[in-house]
């Protein structure tokens, strides 16, 4: 007998965990190699994770909502398929039994270093310091305010607070958090004889207030309705963008009549021959990684003060699913696709997001978004930064406008297809020149969209 653990797979650069959604086996099923066993969510999407041999599944080590670390033991196959035991169980049935009498032992030596850990705080708070969103989830559901946060020393890179250094603050954490502690007197200084003056209290962001606030009673008639997981991250990810990021938004009318006719002459043909329709989408792709090759300061991140400039170009597309939320997957590298491959690689991102079939590769590293809200019914938008990018464009829908046409015999009013096009981008880093000559420049290619393209 052979028995193997299936661990719970690595599913992007910076996933570092995973939540049991669904078991699609039970203990005792015949499981094929590279077949379907369970469901997974991450922060990026919902995804299958297959069987790494073939075999019988002997036994399932985390439960369903269970959060799991990449690279746990998730559950055990037997690559024989022979219905036997495991060793494994008896050796993690033994390993936690301890004498009593050694607990209070450890205890007591435990207790000096939770309090060692307790009073391990910067001296001067980290003002400035960048935080993930996993790092800001944690302290909004522990109540840790942005100011007793700024307190906890980090590990990480550029002393960042890492999940494990929240955790351990919040396992130790004492009462009234690290801005109370630091204001209480020391144990071994003297009581003056004059009352001291009461420290001021710290205000709190509304950020932090979210988590604290208590709930509301509703009267009256109406209907209460609990966010599913996917509208959760979606709101919590839009609030940190609104915080880390100063929103500023330029906007542009643009000519688009000669993409209109175009793809009215294109769409039929082009249908017939790849089986997929033909869109405006991936020409308004095309122009933006244009623009982005002329003005390459868009295609940027930040790090703390440092700005990091980004060779590859990813556009981010938002989808519209089935339920009414939104995701975003990438075309990669779209700079080295011509207009069918874009139009290729699009179809087949939102096909399978609507179908819940997106890989986390899939949504992996953008960095310019796009969302089109026209498909909506909408003439523009005011779209929110995917962070960790500095910028991401809505398109409006197209309307018929009368328009003054330039010709050499003199100018007459005729009917053109206009749209707007909406530029949001952080002004830490991208100002009004830049933000609003890169939305005129997308404008300008849409604009000299040649009719005699091929597809």
């Amino acid at each position: 007998m052979a028995l193997v653990e299936m661990v719970m797979p690595k599913m992007g650069e910076s996933i570092m965990e995973g939540t049991v959604l669904k078991w699609l086996k039970q203990v005792g099923d015949t499981i094929e190699q590279d077949e379907s066993v369970l469901e997974v969510a991450t922060d990026k999407v919902d995804t299958e994770v297959p069987a790494i041999q073939a075999g019988i599944l002997k036994e399932i080590l985390v439960q369903e909502g269970q959060v799991v670390a990449v690279g746990a033991p998730i559950a055990i196959i037997n690559t024989n398929g022979e219905d036997q035991p495991t060793s494994a169980a008896p050796t993690q049935q033994e390993a936690p039994v301890a004498q009593p009498e050694a607990q209070p032992a450890a205890q007591a030596a435990e207790a000096p270093q939770a309090s060692a850990q307790v009073s391990q705080r910067l001296e001067q708070p980290a003002s400035g310091r960048f935080y993930s969103p996993l790092v800001l989830n944690i302290a909004r559901e522990e109540g840790i305010s942005m100011q007793e946060l700024e307190f906890i020393p980090g590990t990480g890179k550029e002393g960042r607070v890492s999940k494990k250094d929240i955790l351990d603050y919040v396992a130790n954490r004492p009462e009234g958090g690290a801005t109370v502690a630091a204001t209480q007197p020391s144990a071994a200084a003297p009581q003056a004889p004059q009352a001291a003056p009461q420290p001021q209290p710290v205000p709190v962001p509304p950020a932090a207030q979210v988590s604290t606030a208590p709930a509301q009673s509703y009267s009256g008639n109406v209907e209460i309705i609990e966010m599913d997981r996917m509208r959760k991250m979606i709101s919590q990810r839009m609030v940190d963008s609104k915080r880390i990021s100063p929103h500023v938004t330029s906007f542009v009318e643009a000519d688009v009549t000669n993409i209109v006719n175009w793809r009215n002459k294109t769409k039929d043909a082009y249908k017939k021959r790849e089986g997929e329709n033909l869109t405006f989408t991936p020409i308004f792709i095309e122009a933006i990684v244009k623009a982005i090759k002329d003005f390459p300061m868009i295609n940027v991140s930040v790090d703390g003060d440092k700005i990091i400039k980004k060779r590859d170009i990813n556009i981010g597309v938002a989808v519209a699913l089935p339920s009414g939320n939104l995701i975003v997957p990438v075309i990669h590298n779209a700079d080295q696709m011509n207009l069918n491959g874009i139009s290729k690689r699009l179809n087949d991102l939102a096909y399978r997001a609507r179908i819940n079939k997106l890989t986390p590769a899939d949504l992996a590293d953008p960095t310019y978004t796009i969302s089109n809200v026209g498909s909506f019914g909408n003439v523009m938008g005011t779209p929110i930064i995917m962070q960790p990018q500095v910028a991401i464009m809505a398109v409006g829908a197209i309307k018929k406008k009368p328009a003054v046409i330039e010709t050499p015999e003199g100018d007459l009013i005729g009917i053109r297809q206009f749209m707007f096009l909406s530029h949001s981008y952080d002004h830490r880093v991208v100002d009004g020149s830049l933000g609003g000559m890169f939305v005129r420049r997308v404008a300008d290619y849409l604009e000299a969209f040649d009719p005699n393209t091929s597809i």
